[in-house]
């Protein structure tokens, strides 16, 4: 490997207080790579190809208590990559394969055996109908929080009504798909009218409804004459009061994210007016982290490929190219409704 070659990294450069804001929030450094020389036993030497962009991302970013702890400043920003691996002293995998790893905001780097997730199929399996990215997108965490909340905790029947928040990105739209595989009647909403779309003619929703809509209140109302069964919540704000003022008696409610406070100095709960309704209808509201269930994930995984492999999941991708040197731009994305699915940053072709 030359010994010249420069890894760029993306550092936290501050803490962020409300939106992330690109070339402030972070510092783009270019140091000098690491080399096979210097590898120690248990270690991989790794280079990025596709970095997942994770709305978790802010959290860590914060130094505020959450379900990881938070980056610190100066340190390279956390993320999930589908990497390469330039060499090996690790019985983990081999030079030559690729992997998913908590690599990060770099380009290349040296990490421990525990920190690769899973050793990809190189190739993939002849007649599969996924790719790479999907292993740090639907196979991950977005795709099983989906897959996980909706089925575990959403737990949707046939016949129920059940409404997604968010439902065009990587988390919604997976979580209301297995809604629809349930039998369920499923009403998505999205930020735009290409994604409510894209919900109606592509994912079949029963109904999906623009948040931005004027008449949305009365749409919802529309939509949901016999309450709301499930609601599955990546959103949180107004649209989690609506939400719960719509709610059948006993009705469950999976918190999976609030994205819409995220960027907020002062972030809001549901008012009291719409916070009466959980105890008024008996409503069950629980939160989530996927890991919870993680000895579950190479089922769910295999249930998720086959039903992708039989046409009953489709997913949408962001690819953002450019390399890893837009992957702050990319991480806004997510915050001012330029994503559509899962947001990936190309740091580098798997084919080059």
């Amino acid at each position: 490997m030359d010994q010249q070659r420069e890894s760029l990294q993306i550092v936290l450069s501050e803490r962020p207080t409300t939106a992330i804001i690109p070339g402030q929030t972070f510092k783009q450094v270019r140091v000098p790579a690491p080399t096979e020389a210097d590898l120690q036993d248990g270690q991989l030497l790794l280079e990025s190809l596709y970095l997942a962009i994770d709305a978790a991302m802010r959290f860590w970013a914060e130094d505020k208590r959450s379900f990881m702890p938070p980056v610190q400043v100066g340190e390279v920003m956390r993320g999930i990559a589908v990497v390469r691996v330039l060499a090996s002293r690790s019985v983990r995998a081999k030079a030559g394969d690729i992997v998913t790893a908590m690599l990060g905001f770099q380009e290349v780097g040296i990490l421990p055996e525990e920190a690769v997730v899973s050793v990809l199929p190189s190739p993939l399996p002849e007649g599969a109908k996924y790719t790479y990215t999907d292993y740090i997108g639907l196979f991950n965490w977005s795709g099983l929080s989906g897959y996980f909340g909706m089925s575990k905790i959403g737990e949707p029947k046939p016949g129920e009504t059940v409404l997604v928040s968010g439902a065009a990105g990587a988390t919604g739209s997976i979580a209301a798909q297995v809604a629809k595989i349930a039998g369920a009647r499923v009403i998505g909403t999205a930020g735009s009218d290409e994604k409510v779309r894209w919900l109606k003619e592509e994912l079949g929703l029963d109904v999906a409804l623009n948040y931005k809509d004027p008449d949305f209140e009365q749409k919802l109302a529309e939509a949901t004459p016999d309450w709301i069964d499930v609601f599955y919540d990546t959103v949180g704000g107004e649209i989690l009061n609506q939400a719960l003022l719509r709610a059948r008696p006993h009705a469950r409610f999976v918190i999976c994210g609030q994205i819409s406070q995220y960027n907020a100095k002062k972030r809001q709960g549901p008012d009291g007016q719409a916070f009466l309704s959980v105890f008024t209808q008996r409503v069950k509201m629980q939160g989530f982290i996927v890991t919870d269930w993680g000895n579950e994930f190479p089922e769910a995984i295999a249930k998720l490929g086959q039903w992708v492999n039989e046409g009953k999941i489709k997913r949408k991708e962001t690819l953002v190219t450019g390399g890893l040197a837009v992957a702050e731009e990319a991480l806004s994305y997510l915050f001012n409704g330029k994503s559509f699915g899962k947001v990936i940053v190309q740091v580098k072709d798997i084919n080059a």
